[in-house]
């Protein structure tokens, strides 16, 4: 299969130089980019990009996908995160495979929808007390709707009546855990260059998880060469957790228990301090940004202005769906940069180093180097905005900045996941979007009224 996208209005590369390319041409063959420049080719499909800007697909590094269906709900509206998570773990304690499968479809489709073409989704609650083959589920949607998927095998061992945070019925021991780990990993784990489906190791929380369960999963995915995530350093309330039951700050505690390093990163990472910002530039370690969530649960700005400078691996993340409230990582862009200069003024991240943390900074902290950026060898993964609209008259010099400075409030005109077509005018290919919508919104309703 050939596409040629041809006469781009403009072509952000996000590559090492920052190139921005106008009226040239990009070939992709099969699943790669195999051309960027003026020839004309014959292809089996030819978008006319002349009134478009093309760029790098978007990568999610942190989500909830399981989330989607406690969005929006008013009793929550007012909540700081560790109430936030009381009231709804009581919801989803009752999850099951059929919520997980239609809940990633809705999330992983309106992602595409904003331009997001690879993500990685942190689930972590399992129910006790039935079998849960719940990344088995999200990866069947991934795959049925062609997005790049990196899957984690989240974990719970630390309930409340062992002074964790979430109730025992959503907590499991840590051999179980670990077993079906291992499973997961030597099931779909695929470490090939442009790969679809990779798997994560990541117990939640320092307030939901056993030290043996930090350690022995390290143990785990080091021994298999995958990745470890968690959430660290969201809220001052979880700092004091960590003081009170470690006798440490949290990423002194992390450090511990083998957590630190270019195989590791964390999600929100707001309340580092000075020494720490170090630590993390020193060891390379990563950090997920979720502007929105942040705003959402009082959590506060995450340094990301120092963080681009100290050369901390940094990607983009929405976060649950339930702490957004939606998909949407062209909205985190545009409120991420605008949160940065507020805190930071003239010293805030530029609309360049914004959009390299959605992309190229999301494939660094996700291990990968084939995707990012557009550049002959990466693989076709890419979105287009047609600027003939009005909200974009008068933007068009800078097309880079677009995406900060102006914002994208609408579904993109195209999204090419590994050289296939998934959204098109704004619409998703590879899915009935209609009969998942009725499906899903029915499955809501039965799931919502479990109390």
């Amino acid at each position: 299969m050939k596409i040629l996208i041809k006469n781009a209005k403009a072509i952000v590369t996000v590559n090492d130089n920052d190139d921005v390319f106008y009226n040239k041409n990009i070939l992709i063959e099969d699943n790669v980019i195999v051309y960027i420049g003026d020839e004309i080719f014959d292809a089996d499909k030819i978008i006319d990009a002349s009134s478009m800007y093309v760029y790098p697909g978007l990568i999610n590094t942190h989500h909830h996908l399981y989330q989607t269906f406690t969005r929006n709900l008013p009793e929550v509206q007012n909540m700081e995160l560790f109430p936030w998570l009381r009231h709804l773990y009581e919801l989803w304690k009752n999850l099951d495979e059929e919520v997980i499968y239609l809940s990633s479809l809705v999330g992983l489709g309106e992602l595409v929808k904003y331009g997001c073409t690879t993500v990685f989704d942190h689930h972590y609650v399992f129910r006790s007390d039935v079998e849960c083959n719940f990344i088995d589920s999200q990866i069947k949607a991934a795959s049925e709707l062609g997005v790049r998927f990196h899957a984690s095998r989240g974990s719970m061992s630390l309930g409340i009546d062992d002074g964790g945070l979430p109730p025992m019925s959503v907590v499991q021991n840590v051999s179980d855990i670990l077993a079906d780990s291992e499973r997961l990993i030597k099931k779909y784990h695929n470490n090939d260059r442009y790969s679809m489906t990779q798997i994560v190791l990541a117990p939640c929380s320092p307030f939901s998880v056993s030290d043996d369960l930090m350690i022995e999963s390290a143990k785990l995915a080091r021994s298999y060469g995958v990745r470890l995530h968690t959430h660290l350093c969201e809220t001052l309330d979880e700092e004091e957790y960590c003081l009170q039951t470690a006798g440490k700050r949290p990423l002194a505690y992390m450090e511990t228990l083998g957590w630190i390093g270019e195989d590791v990163w964390f999600a929100h990472g707001i309340h580092f301090n000075d020494d720490e910002l170090k630590r993390l530039s020193d060891t390379k370690t990563g950090v997920a940004h979720c502007p929105v969530s942040n705003q959402k649960l009082s959590s506060g700005i995450a340094r990301i202005s120092e963080m681009d400078k100290l050369n901390i691996p940094t990607g983009l993340a929405v976060d649950g769906s339930a702490s957004n409230d939606g998909s949407n990582l062209l909205s985190e862009l545009r409120a991420g940069y605008l949160m940065q200069r507020l805190k930071y003024s003239n010293k805030s991240i530029t609309p360049m180093r914004m959009l390299r943390i959605a992309t190229e900074g999301g494939a660094k902290i996700l291990g990968r180097n084939d995707i990012g950026s557009i550049e002959v060898g990466k693989a076709a993964d890419m979105f287009m905005i047609d600027t003939n609209r009005i909200q974009y008259v008068g933007t068009g010099k800078d097309p880079v900045a677009l995406l900060t400075t102006v914002g994208v409030n609408h579904p993109v005109d195209y999204t090419i996941i590994n050289g296939k077509v998934v959204v098109e005018k704004g619409e998703i290919l590879t899915i009935n979007e209609k009969s998942i919508v009725n499906k899903a919104n029915k499955k809501f309703d039965a799931f919502i009224s479990i109390r």
